[in-house]
């Protein structure tokens, strides 16, 4: 093709690229069935892998939990099983009614299989996929949402819980995907979802291995999509979850600028879930929740770095995680001194 016609050609899908993001906007694409399939969900025995696994069970799919925590995975197990029950009973009542003309999946298709697993250890992810394949079947969607976060500054930060932070929040990624997307390419099937965070997209002060393992998992991310684009298998989804900061507990104490707080508070985690699945479930590439960080990001982009460092003091997001940090460092000391140390 003449380079003139093909630069007119790229121009109009581009252009046509953003008609379609508009169209999103305002038409509601309709959400796929992940009925029957095999959803499996890292650090699913609390926070945020905890809502996805029990919206993913109120769409009948087949669960595979992962968390390094037996009790609380084998606790967020007992929720799924609740919801399967509640939806068999309800299927069973609308048979009875005579009210079953849409498909009702066999009882016994709703299960959920739990596996302690570590994910920063890549030989305990591989020898679990591999046991996930024997005991359950080939996963359809993976939810990569395990992360941890040292909670230090740099300089008091042991290298143990830096490797930590890249181990399971960025190199668990590489493991559990390659681990599972040898199947999804040969059936040209799958969705792949990655649970970052605005952390991946901008950073802050003092939580400086989180960022850089955000970042990292944004870029594998990103390149990962690229690369199933190249190949041409677009029956492989991927989906990139961005959120602010949630109200998990896990950065417990961060704090903004008091004024700005009202604007812009942490997340409720329910919200940041159903938001998110409403993106997977219409094969959006990428979510920011709330929308102010698209907005964010892309002054970050364009902005000189010291007018953004200005934009971060009169937000109060310069120091936000120093007082998080304290928190942390004051319940390590209380512990030291509980036990003596």
């Amino acid at each position: 093709m003449n380079i003139v016609v093909e630069f007119f050609v790229v121009t109009f899908k581009v252009l046509w690229a953003f008609v379609l993001a508009a169209a999103r906007w305002l038409v509601r694409p309709k959400e796929k069935s992940v009925a029957g399939q095999v959803c499996l969900i890292t650090g699913a025995g609390s926070g945020l892998g905890r809502l996805f696994a029990l919206e993913f069970a109120r769409r009948r799919a087949l669960l595979v939990l992962w968390d390094i925590n037996t009790q609380s995975n084998e606790e967020t197990a007992g929720m799924v099983r609740h919801i399967y029950r509640d939806l068999e009973a309800a299927d069973a009542a609308a048979l009875q009614a005579g009210n079953g003309e849409e498909e009702i999946l066999p009882q016994c298709n709703l299960q959920v299989f739990t596996y302690t697993c570590d994910v920063g250890k890549r030989e305990n992810v591989y020898l679990t996929a591999e046991r996930v394949r024997k005991e359950v079947g080939e996963v359809s969607v993976l939810v990569n949402n395990a992360g941890v976060v040292s909670g230090h500054h740099l300089l008091e930060c042991p290298d143990e819980l830096i490797e930590r932070t890249m181990m399971v929040n960025c190199h668990a990624h590489f493991w559990t995907t390659k681990a599972f997307l040898p199947t999804m390419l040969e059936i040209n099937h799958g969705h792949i979802v990655t649970v970052a965070s605005s952390l991946g997209l901008f950073s802050t002060a003092g939580v400086e291995d989180y960022c850089a393992s955000k970042f990292g998992v944004v870029g594998f991310h990103e390149s990962l999509s690229h690369e199933l684009k190249a190949a041409e298998k677009d029956g492989i989804k991927t989906t990139l979850v961005c959120p602010y900061l949630v109200d998990t507990g896990m950065f417990r104490g961060c704090r903004i600028r008091k004024e700005i707080e009202p604007f812009l508070p942490p997340l409720k985690p329910d919200y940041c879930v159903k938001q998110a699945m409403k993106a997977i479930l219409t094969d959006q590439p990428m979510i920011c929740t709330p929308r102010l960080m698209y907005i964010v990001t892309f002054m970050k982009s364009i902005l000189p770095f010291e007018a953004v460092v200005c934009m971060y003091r009169f937000l109060g997001a310069d120091k936000c995680m120093y007082p998080f940090i304290a928190q942390r460092k004051q319940a390590t000391n209380n512990n030291e001194a509980k036990n003596g140390i």
